[in-house]
């Protein structure tokens, strides 16, 4: 359930509130029964999704050597240097 933030018009108080969003909005102040504003809320934390988010996925390449050596070297440890060319090209003279 969302969380709505409110503020009382008369005497200032703001609180929090739980409710479904299909419940109509608060109108009264739960202290001095003034009228009510909803405000603008800060919104839902971030979701991460994917793959890239755990501290295994950046462990460093010697860890993941040593981990390949204990369970025998069955999986293939993920090497991004592997990508890279092994020597640059030697300039040419014309």
């Amino acid at each position: 359930m969302p969380t709505y933030e409110y503020e009382c018009l008369k005497c200032g108080h703001r609180f929090e509130l739980f409710q479904k969003m299909t419940d109509p909005p608060r109108s009264r102040c739960p202290k001095c029964r003034g009228k009510v504003r909803k405000l603008i809320g800060s919104g839902a934390g971030i979701v991460f999704k994917g793959s890239g988010f755990y501290i295994t996925d950046y462990r460093s390449k010697s860890y993941k050597e040593q981990q390949k050596k204990e369970s025998g070297g069955s999986a293939p440890a993920k090497d991004e240097s592997a990508k890279k060319p092994d020597s640059k090209p030697s300039p040419t003279k014309d």
